[in-house]
Order: C-alpha cells, then sequence, then structure tokens
C-alpha cells in the first residue's frame, strides 16, 4: 500500500497520458499507457510506438469518440425507463478504465495460472468480502464468485454444476415474465441453449391476476420431477414468494436458484425481501438495481447442509463444482477491471445514501404506476411491488413495438415486452418501464407524474399512427416520422 501511494504522488493528472521526463542522461522517457503508474519507457532512435499507441482517444480515434460523445448526449438529454439499465457511479466507471484491464489472472486468488497477481489477488478478494458484507451474509455459510462475465453465463455456470445433461429445470414462462437464461423455447424451437441441454418445463401467471400461479406450479412440479427450480423474472412487477418455492423444492428434492439479477441492489438496500435465507444458490447481474458495472456473481451455499441418519455432518458440494464450472469450465481469464469496479459498487451499496436511493426507487414506481393506472392503463398484476411496471396496451388498441418507437423518437427509452396471451415477442402487447435509472439522476415522486404524462402522450401518438397507416397505407416507420 505504501508503494501505491509512492507511485500515484509520483503520477500526475490523469488528463496527460504521455509525459515526457528527462532523465539524469539527457534521453527523454515517455510514460506508456498506464498514466497513474507511473510507467516509462525510454525514447530510442525509431522507436516511437510508445508515444503514438498511447496517444489520447480523441487523437487516435476520433470516430470512436465522436461515437462515445454522441451516446453520453442520449443518455443525458434522454429519459431513461428501461428497467434493466442504470447510471453506475463515476467512482465505478473510473475503477473499470483502470490498469487492472491489463492483467491475465486465470484462476482464484492464491491459485493463479501467471504470475503477477497479487494485487489483482487483493482485488478480488476484497470484491468477494464485500459482496458477503452487502447481502448480510456469513462467509462460513455462503461464498461467491465474482467472476462470471454476465447473467446469462451465470445461470448456465450453474446449471452445467450442479445438473447433468438432460436433467429438469422450471422456471418462469418468458412470454409471463421470465428470461431467456432460464430455458425458453416455444412449441417448435428450443430458443435458448439451456433448453437444448436440459429439459424445461415452464410455469406461469394466473392470467386473471397476474400474479405467479403456485398452485399450479406445485402441480406441474409434482409431475414434471424437477432437479433445479428457478425463482426470477425478468418483467414480473410483485414480489416472489420464496418459502412457497422452497417448499416444492423440498418436496421434488430439487435445488432453489434464485435469479436476482433485476432486484439485487433492492436485496442489497433491505427494501424487498431476500432471497438468501431459502435459495440454495443466488445468481445476479451487478448493472442493473446494483448500479456496478457489466458483470455477474454466483453466491452458494457452503458448510454443514443437514445432519444424517448416522448423525454425521452432511455439507454443501456446491463451492468446489460452481467453481470449476466458471473456471475453467466454461471461461478464462476473468476481467479484472469489471471486478475492481464492482467491488466498488458494492461498497456503495452498504451506505445510507445506497438505501435511500433505492427506497426512493421504489417510492417513485408506486407512484409511476398509481398515475398510469389513474390515466386508464392496465397494468399486468395491477399494480407494482418492486422497480418496474409491465403496461398492458391491448385495450388501447395499440402494441408495444409502436408505442416504443413513439418514445425512442422524443428520447424516452423503453421497452416492448410481451404480457399473457401474447403470441409474438416482436410485436407484443405491452411496455415494461422502470424507474432506477431515472432515480439515479435524483428524480422524485412527483417528476414520475410529469414522465407518465409524456408516456400517455406517445401511446396517443401511437394510435393516431396506427390510424394513419391504414387509411394512408403508409409503411409504419414512414408514419412514425411524419
Amino acid at each position: 500500500m505504501a508503494m501505491a501511494m509512492a507511485l500515484r504522488r509520483l503520477s500526475s493528472s490523469i488528463e496527460k497520458p504521455l509525459r515526457p521526463l528527462i532523465n539524469g542522461g539527457g534521453s527523454v522517457c515517455y510514460m506508456a499507457s498506464l498514466p497513474n503508474e507511473a510507467v516509462y519507457e525510454k525514447e530510442k532512435n525509431g522507436v516511437t510506438w510508445p508515444k503514438q499507441l498511447n496517444a489520447p482517444l480523441e487523437a487516435v480515434d476520433p470516430e470512436v469518440a465522436d461515437i462515445i460523445e454522441l451516446e453520453k448526449a442520449r443518455q443525458w438529454k434522454g429519459l431513461e425507463l428501461i428497467p434493466s439499465e442504470n447510471f453506475t457511479s463515476v467512482s465505478v466507471m473510473q475503477a473499470v478504465g483502470s490498469v487492472m484491464t491489463n492483467k491475465y489472472s486465470e484462476g482464484y486468488p492464491g491459485a493463479r495460472y501467471y504470475g503477477g497477481n497479487e494485487y489483482i489477488d487483493m482485488a478480488e478478494s476484497l470484491c468477494q468480502k464485500r459482496a458477503l458484507e452487502a447481502f448480510r451474509l456469513d462467509p462460513a455459510k455462503w461464498g461467491v464468485n465474482v467472476q462470471s462475465l454476465s447473467g446469462s453465463p451465470a445461470n448456465f455456470q450453474v446449471y452445467t454444476a450442479l445438473l447433468k445433461p438432460h436433467d429438469r429445470i422450471m422456471a418462469l414462462d418468458l412470454p409471463h415474465g421470465g428470461h431467456l437464461s432460464h430455458g425458453y423455447q416455444t412449441d417448435t424451437k428450443k430458443i435458448s441453449a439451456v433448453s437444448i441441454f436440459f429439459e424445461t418445463m415452464p410455469y406461469r401467471l394466473n392470467e386473471s391476476t397476474g400474479y405467479i400461479d403456485y398452485d399450479q406450479m406445485e402441480k406441474s412440479a409434482t409431475l414434471f420431477r424437477p432437479k433445479l427450480i428457478v425463482a426470477g423474472a425478468s418483467a414480473y412487477a410483485r414480489l416472489y414468494d420464496y418459502a412457497r418455492i422452497r417448499k416444492v423444492c423440498d418436496k421434488q428434492k430439487a435445488i432453489l436458484l434464485a435469479d436476482m439479477a433485476h432486484i439485487s441492489g433492492l436485496v442489497a438496500a433491505g427494501v424487498v425481501p431476500s432471497p438468501f435465507e431459502y435459495a440454495d444458490v443466488v445468481t445476479t447481474t451487478t448493472h442493473k438495481s446494483l448500479r456496478g458495472p457489466r458483470g455477474a456473481m454466483i453466491f452458494f451455499r457452503k458448510g454443514v447442509k443437514e445432519i444424517n441418519k448416522q448423525g454425521k455432518e452432511v455439507l454443501y458440494d456446491f463451492e468446489d463444482k460452481i467453481n470449476q464450472a466458471v473456471f475453467p469450465g466454461l471461461q478464462g481469464g476473468p476481467h479484472n477491471h469489471t471486478i475492481t469496479g464492482l467491488a466498488v459498487a458494492l461498497k456503495q451499496a452498504t451506505t445510507p445514501e445506497y438505501r435511500a436511493y433505492q427506497e426512493q426507487v421504489l417510492s417513485n414506481c408506486a407512484k409511476f404506476a398509481q398515475t398510469l393506472t389513474e390515466k386508464g392503463y392496465e397494468l399486468v398484476s395491477g399494480g407494482t411491488e418492486n422497480h418496474l411496471v409491465l403496461v398492458n396496451l391491448k385495450n388501447k388498441g395499440i402494441d408495444g413495438s409502436r408505442v416504443e418507437k413513439v418514445m425512442e423518437s422524443v428520447h424516452i427509452a423503453a421497452n416492448k415486452n410481451t404480457v399473457p396471451g401474447d403470441v409474438s415477442a416482436m410485436v407484443p402487447g405491452g411496455i415494461r418501464m422502470g424507474t432506477p435509472a431515472l432515480t439515479s439522476r435524483g428524480f422524485i415522486e412527483e417528476d414520475f407524474v410529469k414522465v407518465a404524462e409524456f408516456f400517455d402522450a406517445a401511446v396517443g401518438l401511437a394510435v393516431k399512427i396506427k390510424a394513419q397507416t391504414k387509411v394512408e397505407g403508409l409503411p409504419v416507420h414512414n408514419a412514425v416520422f411524419a
């Protein structure tokens, strides 16, 4: 640590990636690629690449620099309502954009296949420690893998670690709010690779209430006999009954995997129920409500599972299986810059300000749902208990695709989404919207009343455009911008 502090004092501003240094012999040295760590390469005759290859982005690639600025402007001037997106903090982005991206580190802390990983080990171990602390977990009972690259790979790593090929998985159906990585397939085609390697069966919502039909889930599980049940969703505005699913799993001797990708920030803040009391394994992405970089974590139980009939302790065997499934099973070297940024996000997740933010996410979403309902919109399940709303547009005579396009044309980002009864994912009957991103920008309840008004105006415009295309025969994309 003392060495790191000394190096930081030696280096100067990050805005100057190349700084000439005249050494005692009069030759010129240039700092190469590591502006904060003061690494210098001596300039030699004909050796021009240290300077040229480490010039600022604007000089090296103005085309990419312009694209980044355009995206920055889009995010700044628009309204971000996609519930799976958020604005991560400056400190997280600084960590992700650091020299940690330069290191190869196959393996795990203390057991790497490359040298020079002492500080990478420190960062990953710190990230694991903070992950357990953020979710208030006992390290004697829970472990965590922070190397998984994203949510879908994390889920697949769990399946391959704990199941055999063609073992059976149950999960929420995609058109009813589930996720592709839980094994989605249609009557005629296996869509997700999970459904190719494993046998999958969906459970669904009660279409009259919009809530998960736990009674039917239990009946289906009795017939299907799954080895693993997934409790997690991509577009479900209500809370999961983890205790109920635990009972179903126990009857079938099945593993309970909780995929809390959407709600992990809310869970960390303690403003929604935690799955950890009931789940065997918990996965999450790190960039949604958690506000971290784009990555994933896999939590797993460890320690004593039960006492058998002979009075001996039976231990969970998840740790080695999951770690081996991540590396070397399905990944090579981890993304150390992402893990370092995640460590920063997890530290923020334990602060009072973070809890206040997540409380506001819920308050904003409740107000948003109330305002939409007052304007005559039908919400799947009739409301929300988390960070998102799912609007069924069928009673408005319009589909989610047209409304999404109109909203995008006025700098409001939302996403079309299937609702129960839909037959097409490309022209679905719903729109999914959430409050985390705009809450990160400081929005409060009254702001979401205005957002609801913008949405209502967009729907009205989409209905008019649809009528126009019927009368004039214009293609939809022309009519939208007419």
